[in-house]
């Protein structure tokens, strides 16, 4: 969260950040610059629907709105990723029985659809299924066992029934489909987001370290600076730790997306995997995401139900860098009033205890000096009473981002003269995003104008301690190498 460089922060900070994604919901007059002003923190671009100049005017406005308001907002593109459906139906639906039997043909035409037969727009589908797998329709709400396949048709017995309509997913349980993880239109949404400048893109459906190695390739020198988000919801990227530490490490960020890896491994799996997604990714000093039906009856109501308010405390008490929005926000009725809502239940679950309180690699070696300092810091603000706040100044954000990974309740401050390394911060739990451009001071000078950003800001005041970090050469990738305890009000000039 970023405010104004003289608007003092008067209400307690919320550490864990809000994305929401946008559509015509928020391009409703005025409700965008509401949204952002009620706390979201990074903008989700939802690739799957409108054309490249929806985004490029909704991101256009995201920047626009965040510069007047004095926030760093980070933008999140979402490709869509092999979604895997069937065709269509002359009817429009057909109602299925327990016990029928029912076809898919990827040979069919594609709107030629009827009560025994339906057509598949994966024509690879036939090679990837065999007797005895198990089909899940429509998010898992209709299932299917496969019985034989003959050529392009699978033939399957209903176990599950219920109306299925036009273009409902199709998901196999326990992984195994070998669709690629960039489609076509993948591809050309990559040029999309480069064009627009977002700060984050989502990968769908990747199976492995490779397919974001294959993605970070297509970005190339253009999309250099563009963190890579890898949307965790294949059973396989999940199925044993070596692949899902993989996927981490080729990535910039995770996102646990529970929608299609619920349905892949079956919900009573859902919520340990999610625990072991966001430990993991907070060990590799990753971000991680919690998505999906966070608020979802916020979609219909301006309140959401005791279940979700649990669900999202209990990611916040997991300690996920984020919570995401998707319909509730993109085509709900009540955007802002999610939003606040969101929010709230934030700031309630981070005054617990447990959320406070760090063993994060106690018992473990560092090999970097820039990580030494980062996670020194923390302990020291953790057990020296009277610290308001640990400020880092940072070229990259790499220095908060590691230090956000222990957790605490005291805000951790990213001072940044780069932009892009401003926005990218918004996404990391308890970092609030400065601007600090070092260019016109001295060296002997920087302390003190630091101390001097975080009073002006309400986060720190005469008598305080601050802990800060920064490097002998400002502005350096990875030269973080000095820790100093200061006392606001004091000279700290060493020039």
């Amino acid at each position: 969260m970023t405010l104004p460089p003289h608007a003092p922060i008067h209400e307690p900070i919320r550490r864990t950040k809000i994305v929401a994604t946008l559509g015509p919901a928020s391009d409703r007059p005025g409700v965008l610059e509401r949204m952002i002003a009620a706390g979201v923190d990074v903008v989700r671009l939802n690739f799957s629907h409108g054309a490249p100049d929806d985004h490029r005017r909704r991101l256009a406005e995201v920047r626009e709105i965040a510069a007047r308001l004095g926030r760093s907002v980070a933008a999140l593109g979402d490709l869509q990723g092999p979604k895997i459906r069937i065709a269509r139906f002359r009817d429009g639906a057909v109602d299925l029985e327990e016990g029928q039997a029912f076809v898919l043909d990827v040979a069919l035409d594609g709107e030629a659809g009827d009560a025994g037969r339906v057509g598949c727009d994966y024509k690879a589908l036939a090679d990837d299924v065999v007797a005895g797998d198990r089909l899940l329709l429509d998010d898992g709400r209709l299932v299917l066992d496969v019985a034989h396949v003959a050529g392009s048709e699978i033939h399957t017995t209903v176990v599950q029934g219920g109306r299925l309509s036009n273009n409902k997913g199709i998901n196999k349980q326990g992984g195994g489909l070998s669709a690629p993880a960039l489609t076509d239109k993948d591809k050309a949404d990559l040029e999309t987001a480069i064009d627009i400048g977002v700060d984050y893109l989502a990968v769908s459906f990747p199976r492995s370290a490779a397919d974001m190695h294959e993605a970070r390739e297509r970005l190339g020198e253009a999309g250099a600076e563009i963190g890579l988000v890898a949307k965790l919801e294949r059973a396989e990227a999940v199925a044993d730790d070596a692949t899902l530490d993989g996927i981490i490490e080729a990535s910039q960020a995770v996102m646990v997306a529970r929608g299609d890896l619920g349905v892949e491994i079956g919900d009573e799996a859902l919520i340990g995997t999610q625990k072991r997604i966001i430990k993991h990714a907070r060990s590799h000093n990753r971000a991680v995401i919690t998505a999906t039906q966070m608020m979802e009856s916020m979609i219909e109501s301006p309140l959401p139900t005791r279940a979700e308010v649990f669900d999202v405390a209990n990611a916040v008490l997991d300690a996920t860098d984020a919570v995401m929005l998707s319909a509730e926000t993109a085509a709900g009725d009540f955007p802002v009033e999610t939003i606040e809502a969101m929010a709230r239940v934030c700031l309630g679950a981070e005054r617990e205890r447990i959320a406070q309180e760090s063993g994060h690699r106690i018992h473990e070696g560092f090999s970097r000096i820039d990580e030494t300092i980062a996670l020194s810091a923390m302990y020291a603000a953790n057990h020296l009473a009277g610290v308001a706040a640990i400020a880092c100044m940072t070229a990259t954000g790499y220095t908060p981002l590691i230090a956000s990974r222990i957790r605490s309740g005291l805000p951790i401050v990213g001072l940044a003269h780069n932009p892009v390394a401003q926005r990218r911060m918004a996404l990391y739990r308890g970092v609030i995003s400065l601007p600090f451009d070092t260019s016109a001071m001295s060296a002997g000078e920087l302390n003190d104008r630091a101390m001097e950003r975080l009073v002006a800001q309400g986060i720190a005041e005469p008598g305080d301690h601050v802990i800060l970090t920064r490097g002998d050469h400002m502005n350096a990738h990875g030269g973080t190498n000095t820790l100093k305890i200061l006392d606001v009000g004091d000279d700290h000039r060493t020039g």
